[in-house]
């Protein structure tokens, strides 16, 4: 007992993730709250979702939509997910045994993990990398194997050869992510066929995360991994209804892959969630009747990233590409010498507008003077961050 106060004691407990503290975006994101910044750091939308998808969700709540669906999904919605990606990539996804919904796609993407990564087992992450992915294969006991991006004038690129080397008998998976978080860097036709030559004639499986697929810009087409049936053919690939229809927190996404695979997925899927928001399935089947809200996705965020692009041309901030995603990277050795969390931290509290430093993506903190804003916001928000923005 504890002679000071007679409680119990409580055990002590040896953590799994001793390298995990407090992620950045809830860092920053409090200390915006705390200083009135504009945040342009964690990226969710500040606008709304369209009411009819609310409407469709309201409506089958209303239908008694209200249990358990099947742990694989709702029926309904997978069969509109195998449509979307017959129509869009080319390749055909059993309904029954090759697609899985799941709480979100950080649930998918760790689940993923779980399922095929054993302890000892090498895992390829990219940097900067997704914060979710180095944790999931250390709580699988896997080894993360870092490859870094290059970056120049041109931004960054996705060095292969790299890649390639860092690939070994142990290596079990490679995680790539496109439009790439926190980059915005999209992977091309030329990037999938590099892959393709890693991998072939070996074991080593793909986890694709491509929760931003409907983000691409001018005028290119996503390369989603279910275009490429060598590559398909030993995926993961992985996406988001929250990122697709501007509701992040209904936490609702999905994940596709042969059906040898998908097998693996649902014995970990089935005891870390079970299943997910049964009306919320049963809502967007209805809204992916039509295609035009994800058709439509990239004219809309590249008209909000060239209005913020536009703003910032004139400062002593230095774009960086932005060819995916809703975010927006770049350099500020013009302005400071301060470390990205210094910077990130000073924009926030004295210029009033939260950012991200990119150095929070790589294991070992990398630095390279350059932070990541967010755009999905309304017009009205990006004004008032590139007014202050301007000032500095």
């Amino acid at each position: 007992m504890n002679s000071r106060t007679n409680l119990p004691m409580t055990p002590a407990l040896t953590t799994r993730l001793p390298a995990v503290g407090t992620t950045v975006f809830t860092r920053m994101s409090m200390l915006a709250v705390q200083s009135g910044a504009v945040n342009l750091g964690q990226g969710f939308p500040d606008f709304g979702c369209e009411r009819s998808l609310i409407s469709a969700v309201n409506d089958a709540m209303l239908a008694d939509f209200n249990q358990y669906p099947l742990m694989s999904g709702a029926p309904v919605l997978r069969q509109a997910i195998a449509a979307k990606v017959k129509a869009l990539y080319g390749h055909q996804y059993n309904v029954d045994s090759e697609i899985t919904v799941t709480a979100g796609a950080a649930q998918a993407l760790t689940t993923a993990i779980l399922c095929c990564v054993h302890p000892g087992d090498e895992v390829i992450v990219i940097e900067p990398v997704y914060d979710s992915y180095v944790p999931a294969i250390t709580l699988a006991g896997g080894v993360p194997v870092s490859v870094e991006m290059e970056v120049g004038q041109n931004g960054y690129t996705v060095p292969w050869h790299k890649v390639a080397a860092a690939v070994t008998s142990k290596t079990r998976l490679i995680i790539i992510n496109t439009p790439h978080n926190p980059t915005s860097t999209v992977l091309r036709a030329a990037d999938m066929q590099a892959l393709a030559d890693i991998v072939r004639g070996t074991d080593v499986l793909i986890l694709s995360d491509e929760v931003y697929e409907h983000m691409v810009y001018d005028g290119h087409q996503h390369e989603s991994v279910s275009r490429y049936p060598e590559l398909a053919a030993r995926a993961f690939v992985v996406s988001s209804f929250g990122k697709t229809y501007h509701v992040t927190g209904w936490k609702i996404g999905y994940v596709a892959a042969p059906a040898p695979l998908m097998v693996e997925f649902r014995k970990v899927h089935q005891y870390n969630v079970f299943s997910v928001n049964t009306p919320m399935q049963h809502g967007l089947a209805s809204y992916m009747a039509d295609p035009k809200p994800y058709l439509e996705l990239p004219a809309f965020y590249q008209r909000k990233r060239d209005l913020f692009r536009d703003g910032l041309k004139n400062t002593r901030f230095e774009l960086l590409p932005a060819d995916g995603t809703y975010f927006q990277c770049v350099r500020y050795d013009r302005i400071s010498t301060q470390t990205e969390a210094e910077f990130a931290e000073w924009l926030t509290t004295e210029i009033k507008v939260a950012a991200i430093p990119v150095s929070a993506f790589y294991q070992q903190g990398k630095e390279s003077g350059i932070v990541r804003f967010c755009f999905a916001k309304k017009d009205e928000t990006l004004a008032l961050a590139l007014e202050r923005l301007g000032k500095v």
